[in-house]
């Protein structure tokens, strides 16, 4: 079954998502006193997909997890999984679903052995240890502390005790923070294998090749609100462009403008980082790029860097809302 088919069944499903904090309270937008978190969310997420959600921090993402996970009740809409919901059917779907937190507190002075020990017996049907043991790779720490093990092996546990019992859906947020680059792509491959296995997840990430190589779709929030949905691939295409053209000029040198560099040749978006580094959607750089040295010669101004590469979902989100993806 393609995941992404729409005639593929729900693993799961919102509708007008809505979450109001009392004032004080939570993050988003004041309104009337209160903080509207969350304003109307609609997804579906079929079977066997991967399913990224992305969005700075304020921009509703925790909210949405947490209100799908059932740890916090809508203010309105609808949630439903597997197709239950949370307030007919919270221990069956305890029982069908796994979370692995950004940062999982586990009890330091237990073995790797008896904290999953621990988490089977949560469960009615958990799976065998010797199972969960390899499909981590900590076979070999089975009797180290807890407090022993290096931050990816930490974190190869809790995604364990999140798969104690076999979930139907994953939620992982933000798992691979942190993480050094070997103990990150450990992490993508336990994520490929569960999904190998038949099993769907969400997945909240800051880490755009993350989410460009795990993601069948993303959908980007932004202050409560949705404000794209889509494949990676749809994402970066939609932008107009499919390169982008980096530059950074010596200090001290008069400023290009916008407009101007908008002027360039099959330029379709430009932005200016908080670095100094101008970024140039371009639909042919091959085209951009000669002409800008050229507007650089006329200008007197020097460079202190120049270059290329393919536009990322980093670009998406800064071309959608004029700011990076791990902004405050």
């Amino acid at each position: 079954m393609n995941p992404t088919s729409p005639d593929a069944e729900p693993a799961l499903l919102c509708r007008g998502l809505r979450k109001i904090y009392e004032a004080g309270r939570g993050s988003g937008r004041k309104r009337a006193g209160a903080v509207l978190a969350l304003e109307g969310l609609d997804l579906a997420i079929v079977r066997g997909e991967c399913f990224g959600l992305l969005g700075p921090n304020g921009s509703g993402k925790t909210t949405t997890v947490e209100m799908l996970e059932g740890l916090i009740e809508p203010t309105g809409g609808e949630v439903k999984l597997l197709g239950m919901d949370w307030a007919h059917d919270e221990s069956r779907l305890r029982e069908r679903m796994g979370v692995a937190l950004q940062e999982t507190r586990l009890p330091e002075k237990l073995t790797v052995e008896e904290v999953l020990t621990l988490f089977r017996s949560f469960y009615q049907r958990p799976r065998p240890l010797e199972a969960l043991l390899a499909d981590v790779q900590l076979e070999e720490k089975r009797r180290a502390w807890v407090v022993k093990l290096s931050g990816g092996q930490r974190q190869r546990l809790a995604i364990a005790c999140a798969l104690v019992a076999e979930p139907e859906i994953l939620f992982l947020d933000e798992p691979t923070t942190g993480l050094d680059p070997q103990s990150r792509r450990q992490i993508w491959g336990l994520v490929a294998a569960y999904r190998a296995r038949g099993g769907t997840v969400l997945l909240t990430t800051h880490y755009m090749e993350e989410a460009q190589r795990l993601c069948d779709r993303v959908a980007i929030l932004d202050r409560g609100r949705l404000i794209r949905l889509g494949t990676p691939a749809e994402l970066i295409a939609g932008m107009g462009a499919e390169h982008v053209v980096e530059l950074e000029l010596e200090a001290g040198i008069g400023a290009l403008d916008e407009a101007t560099l908008r002027n360039l040749p099959t330029v379709t978006d430009v932005h200016l980082s908080g670095e100094g580094v101008w970024a140039l959607a371009a639909v042919e750089p091959e085209r951009a790029v000669p002409a800008l040295r050229t507007l650089l010669q006329e200008r007197g101004q020097h460079l202190v860097r120049l270059g290329t590469r393919k536009a990322t979902l980093e670009d998406v989100f800064v071309s959608l809302t004029g700011r990076a993806l791990r902004d405050d």
